[in-house]
Formats: C-alpha cells, sequence, structure tokens
C-alpha cells in the first residue's frame, strides 16, 4: 500500500518550543511522542528566515534564489514547481493545504492575489497542486479586510469574535505587562484558529477513501504573533514563574556588550537608531522591553504551543479512528523561529542565528513500512530537503527541478554535511545581503555589499521613498562566526578571530560552492 503522508507546520517556532527539544515549560506529548518513535533532526535549518522563502522552498524543493521568492512581498509565480501537485500527478495521491498558505502577499485588501480571491469567493478547489485548500492567518481580519477562509467564517458564524485577535505588526501594547502585540483574547478556544484548522482536517481526512492515498498539509498559523491564544487556556503558565530565556544576557549592559561584537544592525536595532521593518512592526525597540514583557511573552507562546500539540493529538486520533495511522508518515517542521527574547530581541528579519534559523524536525515513518531504530539526528539538514523525502515515501524519484536530498534516517550517510541560508533584504533602502552556512558545528554568515538605493520593485508600489537608504551599510568585509556546540546561544562573534581565520575562508568558500550560480530575480509587489 502506498504510505501517505501528513505533513504539520507551524509559523515562527523556535527549535525548543518542544519538550523533546529542550523545553521544559510547555508540554508538547503528542510531538515528542512522535519524535521517540520516528526521527528527530538536531541540526534542521530554514533557507531563509522569514514565511513566503521558506514556505515557498518547502513547497518546490529549491533555495530561495531559484524559485525566486528571496524575500516577503514576492508572489511565488504561479508556474512555480510544487511537490503536492507531482504526488497528485505521478502517484496518485489526494492532496489538500488546510490552515496558512502565504505563497503570496497576504496584506491584499485589493484581491490583487490568488490567494486571496479565493477566500473572498469561498473557492477551495484545485490551487497550487492541492485538490483542496483552505486558509487560515494569524488572526480573522485587518480592519475591515476579512483574512482568508478562517476570517470569512467567523465573520458569518460569530462575528462578535472578528475583532478579537490583538493587531498584527502594529506593536500595541497589552496583556498584563504592555508586552507588544499581546492582548486578553475572549475568544472560545473552539473558534481559536489553531482548532479551526485541526476541525477542518479533521473533516477533510473523515471524508477520504482509504484507497487513495493523501498528502495532507495541516498549517497552523501560531506560535507567529500577535501573541494572543485564548485567555480561558493562559492559566496553563503563570508568567510570573517563568526565567529570563536562556540567551537572553540578563541586563542592559550584557546585551550591549554582545551585541557591540557583530554587524551594525544587531545594536541598532536594540537601540532603536535602525528599524527592523524587514521582521518586526517599524515601531518596536527592544530596549524598551521589559524583563517581565518578555517572561510574559514567552508564556503565551508556551501556550500556543500547547495548543498545537493539542491539535496534532486530534488530528492523529482521527487518523486512527480511520485505521489510517499506520499507514501514515508524519512530518512536523515550521517555517522559521523567532528571538522571543533571545538578546532581548523579538520577531524575525536579518538576524542569522538559530533562534531563527535552526527548526524543530521531527518524522515518524508510517509502522506499515516496517520497523525502524528510532535516532536522533544530528547530520545537518533543510527545508529543501522535505520535497525529496515526501517523494521517497510515496515512491517516487525525485524531480528534477528539486535541489535537496531526502532527509537521512542516520547519521555519516552522506550528502548532508552542510546547510545554507540566504537573506535579501525586501525593502530597497536596506539592501542587505547575507549568506550562511552551517557545517562541523560552525555557523558562519558572509555579508555582501549592500545594494540600499538599487530598486527592487517595491518603488512602483509604494513610491520612491522607500529607495532611501537607511545610515547602516556594508561594504561586503563584515561577517559572523560561531562555534556552536560551545556557544549555543551564539553571544561569542569570531569573525576577526585569527586563530580560526583559515576556517572561516574554507566556510565562505564552500558556501560559494554549494549556492546554485543561477538566480531568479523578481520584483517586490507588496509589503508582505
Amino acid at each position: 500500500m502506498t504510505r501517505n503522508i501528513l505533513f504539520i507546520t507551524t509559523d515562527q517556532q523556535r527549535y525548543d518550543a518542544l519538550g523533546c527539544n529542550g523545553n521544559t515549560v510547555a508540554r508538547t506529548p503528542v510531538l515528542d511522542g512522535l519524535a521517540a518513535a520516528g526521527y528527530r533532526y538536531e541540526r534542521a535549518y530554514n533557507q531563509n528566515t522569514v514565511c513566503m522563502p521558506a514556505r515557498s522552498t518547502m513547497l518546490t524543493g529549491q533555495y530561495v534564489r531559484t524559485h525566486g521568492v528571496v524575500a516577503n512581498g514576492i508572489p511565488l509565480p504561479e508556474d512555480a514547481p510544487s511537490v503536492a501537485a507531482l504526488l497528485r500527478d505521478r502517484a496518485g495521491y489526494r492532496t489538500a493545504l488546510i490552515g496558512k498558505a502565504h505563497f503570496e502577499p497576504a496584506f491584499d485588501p485589493g484581491y490583487r492575489y490568488t490567494e486571496t480571491r479565493r477566500a473572498a469567493t469561498g473557492a477551495t478547489g484545485s490551487w497550487r497542486g492541492f485538490d483542496y485548500a483552505i486558509q487560515a492567518a494569524h488572526a480573522a481580519a485587518f480592519n475591515d479586510f476579512r483574512i482568508g477562509h478562517y476570517g470569512e467564517w467567523l465573520a458569518k458564524a460569530h462575528a462578535e469574535y472578528l475583532h478579537s485577535y490583538a493587531d498584527l505588526l502594529g506593536a500595541q501594547p497589552g496583556g498584563d505587562t504592555g508586552a507588544p502585540e499581546t492582548k486578553h483574547n475572549v475568544i472560545p478556544r473552539d473558534l481559536y484558529h489553531t482548532d479551526w484548522v485541526a476541525d477542518r482536517a479533521i473533516e477533510w481526512l473523515r471524508a477520504h477513501s482509504p484507497a487513495d492515498p493523501f498528502f495532507c498539509w495541516v498549517s497552523f498559523p501560531d506560535p507567529h504573533h500577535p501573541w494572543d491564544p485564548p485567555q480561558t487556556e493562559m492559566s496553563r503558565i503563570n508568567w510570573r514563574d517563568l526565567d529570563l530565556p536562556a540567551a537572553h544576557p540578563g541586563s542592559d549592559e550584557e546585551i550591549r556588550k554582545i551585541l557591540a561584537n557583530r554587524p551594525a544592525h544587531w545594536l541598532a536595532y536594540y537601540d532603536g537608531s535602525w528599524a527592523n521593518a524587514e521582521g518586526g512592526p517599524m515601531a518596536f525597540v527592544p530596549k524598551r522591553l521589559t524583563h517581565n514583557q518578555i517572561r510574559e511573552i514567552n508564556a503565551r507562546a508556551h501556550v500556543m504551543n500547547e495548543l498545537i500539540d493539542e491539535a496534532c493529538g486530534r488530528i492523529l486520533a482521527c487518523l486512527a479512528a480511520g485505521g489510517l495511522l499506520d499507514d501514515t508518515d508524519v512530518i512536523f517542521t515550521t517555517d522559521h523561529g523567532e528571538m522571543q527574547g533571545d538578546y532581548g530581541f523579538l520577531y524575525k528579519g536579518p538576524f542569522h542565528v538559530d533562534a531563527l534559523m535552526r527548526l524543530p524536525l521531527v518524522w515518524r515513518p508510517a509502522p506499515s513500512a516496517g520497523p525502524i531504530a528510532p535516532a536522533v539526528i544530528s547530520d545537518p539538514v533543510g527545508q529543501l530537503d522535505l520535497a525529496p523525502t515526501f517523494c521517497a515515501i510515496a515512491g517516487l524519484a525525485p524531480a528534477t527541478w528539486m535541489q535537496g536530498n531526502a532527509l537521512p534516517v542516520a547519521d555519516g550517510q552522506g550528502r548532508h554535511e552542510r546547510v545554507l541560508c540566504e537573506w535579501d533584504s525586501q525593502f530597497p533602502g536596506y539592501g542587505m545581503h547575507m549568506r550562511t552556512i552551517y557545517r562541523d558545528g560552525w555557523l558562519c554568515t558572509a555579508y555582501g555589499k549592500s545594494t540600499a538605493g538599487r530598486p527592487n520593485g517595491l518603488e512602483k508600489v509604494w513610491g520612491e521613498s522607500v529607495l532611501t537608504p537607511t545610515w547602516i551599510e556594508y561594504d561586503g568585509a563584515e561577517g559572523e562566526l560561531y562555534q556552536v556546540r560551545d556557544d549555543p546561544h551564539q553571544w561569542h562573534n569570531r569573525w576577526e578571530d585569527p586563530s580560526v581565520a583559515a576556517l572561516r575562508d574554507d566556510l565562505i568558500a564552500d558556501l560559494g560552492d554549494h549556492l546554485p550560480h543561477e538566480t531568479r530575480t523578481l520584483d517586490v509587489e507588496a509589503p508582505a
């Protein structure tokens, strides 16, 4: 029998969000159980640290420079390859995408993009290789604009909760401590988007014919900000009982000391002299965060992670009740991480450290495929390895357009010696370019020469003011180098350390040798 594939993703979830990866606060027994019965990857990395590029890589199995979505705000071309279409057309899979998609810009009140129009018209049929696609995002509405099928549903069925979520990217204070993007959310748990996504997945799976294999991508919008789970669930974790995150240096003085030894935008972001428009609210200034605000945000993220774990449990129980679980491979991961207090920061952006790049990744193969030796894999893997893995599960050779390799089931099998990540600015006034390699326990990021002021398409939408350069520009000699085993929080930048200069140069050369040389250049069309 052809094996089914249940692919579960979250949004903006840290590697250490799960108990099996060291979390001692959030309870994630379902995902921990999958890890214990299968493969847990300790060094899984994304190929970009924001949503649209990372998600496009998962769908296509390609580097961002190849599929062209190098930043948020660039729609994935309609003709881009899709592993879902491959599984459907070559192996007879029924395919579904339930939850957050974000292959096209989300702020689209003019309904320019197909992804947005589908929700507004109620369309759930064939799209990007999925027979069925129904979408949700981090909130139900942005002002009067209803977001995704979830927003349309909530407006019709429970309009009193349409605006119960916190505003996204506004940095408005809320919660108990005035932390940005927190809110006492009055929405009932069963109407919250995490449970709505699980409910839609269960409906689709119950209607599935066991005669056909399925590829079902269940995509939860959490624990991405805003941090506003149902208030009824906040009694699970008292933020007052939490320590600061392990990678928080503990004081303003220590934060500044650490950030001063790396490229200028790090400390400038902390101080507020450089706005992180690339990955967070323009108005947010990290140094203004109190320790209690960081604690409250972490508590809320832990609650969101517990709700995701419970939703996964319901989906697995549905498969078990239908006699499908033993024939189903389950793969769980996320698109990128979240600072969540590391270095005193929040959000994401041009910061190539484990907080944003390192991913939770678990694969539990279908038991009917035969016994396995559960393992913890330390060889580096990436998101572009997911599509070839889906092909391997389906008994297909990977498509020629895929650039990764199927996930290893033990260390030392070859083809997984390094993993690469890229950054190119969405806003032309920033013009930042970063290339990162993880190999042999080292994380090395080489900065390219800034192109601040060079048009990239966004000026056609927002006007030429976006071309105005920020005061930070790099000449191409800057970089970061961390030994992650001895320095797990990446506090000590060794880029200028002469004792590892030869290693640094070797890593940079290796990086250049393994990134594809051909690139696809597409315009930035929207802010996100």
